[in-house]
């Protein structure tokens, strides 16, 4: 791998131990997959963030390189965490679990990154332009920025992103390329994709068959008409979550399909694949539904703006968390939605999720609208779910 003086220097340690540390990091990474040289980047999303995932060990990592004088040295923001850091105690994370996460993110910001905590940065600031190299880890805001904004990224893991941040640099493989940006596959959708269920649906059934065949390809997909930003961050969440999907080409839609010709090798999804696919995503009648969560991805300001539409006058009956970003949060504040929202008796769990926050063991079953929630409360959480509608899940928490 060809380095620059500049870089030979970070490698070398004369910025310190931890530029050096996630220089040896990036070269490393780049031998693997055969880069020939690093890239600047312009953005940096990093994931493992809540304490819950990352434990002792990695947080005794991120203070090593905080100590170490790590600094962000391009626009950095952090993955959703545990718990919301304002509310924490009416969401019910215990302080134990508070002050850990306090010092996570400690030591984040001790590194110059940016401490909003969110899988939609593209809703409040990080949002890269076309062609732009970054650095990204978490699946869902990947599989968004390569597809969704054409911009260029890999699945960055926690340690990779990190080490982006502080030197500025990635490794030239993967999605950077423009051989490895073409479509593979064409995927042809005959059913009626429209909403946020819709699109889990489709990306859990598109996600199915890759798995099965046992390959990572990019897909082309055909047949759909239209789809709105929401409709998108909610595919791209389904699509990476069921497939490991981090690029696709949506013709009509996504930047870079018209660049390209649908491939050859064809794969079809019927309506009964789409009905399969809800029907497999939901496994709990609605009379166990406690718990009850919108927001994964996080929610854009519209979607806040209907909740508040729908719950003015109400009362919900469950534990119902609003999931969202702190800056989207801060315009709905203005807007007047969060005080209706919270006279219903909803919840704000803002910079965190149902995802990552430790809530194993508390509720019997989830009511959502993403098909990516309902994977993880049955696989992380052991939840039964109920995958429904936007407005109908506003609906179930009134139930």
């Amino acid at each position: 791998m060809h380095l620059t003086p500049e870089e030979q220097a970070l490698l070398n340690g004369e910025s310190g131990p931890a530029a050096q540390k996630a220089m040896q990091i990036l070269t490393a990474l780049g031998r693997i997959y055969g880069a020939e040289r690093l890239l600047p980047v312009q953005s940096v999303q990093i994931s493992g963030v809540s304490y819950d995932n990352l434990g002792e060990a990695g947080l005794a990592w991120l203070a090593e390189m905080a100590n170490g004088g790590g600094k962000a040295q391009v626009l950095t923001t952090l993955n959703p965490a545990g718990m919301d850091v304002e509310n924490y105690e009416a969401l019910g994370i215990t302080e134990d679990f508070a002050v850990n996460q306090r010092r996570v993110l400690a030591a984040f910001e001790t590194m110059g990154v940016v401490t909003t905590c969110s899988c939609t940065p593209y809703l409040f600031g990080n949002l890269p332009r076309f062609g732009e190299h970054i650095a990204w880890a978490e699946s869902s805001a990947v599989c968004y920025a390569n597809a969704v904004l054409g911009a260029r990224t890999n699945r960055e893991g926690g340690p990779s992103a990190l080490a982006a941040a502080l030197t500025g640099r990635t490794p030239a493989y993967g999605y950077h390329l423009d051989e490895n940006r073409r479509p593979t596959v064409h995927v042809v959708v005959k059913g009626e994709v429209q909403t946020n269920p819709d699109f889990g649906a489709l990306g859990k059934a598109i996600g199915d068959r890759l798995q099965a065949q046992g390959i990572r390809p990019v897909p082309y997909i055909s047949g759909i008409e239209e789809a709105s930003l929401e409709n998108l961050k909610s595919f791209c969440a389904s699509i990476a979550t069921f497939g490991g999907v981090a690029l696709f080409h949506l013709e009509g839609i996504t930047p870079e399909a018209a660049q390209h010709t649908p491939p050859a090798e064809t794969m079809i999804i019927t309506q009964a694949d789409l009905d399969q696919a809800r029907s497999d995503l939901t496994s709990a009648e609605p009379d166990e539904v406690d718990f009850v969560s919108l927001g994964c991805p996080h929610l854009s300001l519209r979607e806040i703006q209907r909740i508040a539409q729908l719950l003015d006058g109400k009362h919900v009956t469950k534990e119902f968390w609003i999931t969202t970003s702190r800056p989207v949060k801060g315009m709905a504040d203005r807007m007047g939605y969060t005080a209706i929202i919270e006279a219903a008796g909803a919840k704000f769990a803002t910079d965190t999720c149902c995802v990552v926050a430790p809530i194993k063991g508390r509720f019997k079953a989830l009511a959502t609208d993403s098909a990516k929630a309902c994977y993880y409360a049955a696989g992380k959480n052991k939840f039964k779910t109920r995958l429904l509608e936007f407005d109908a899940v506003i609906e179930e928490a009134c139930r």
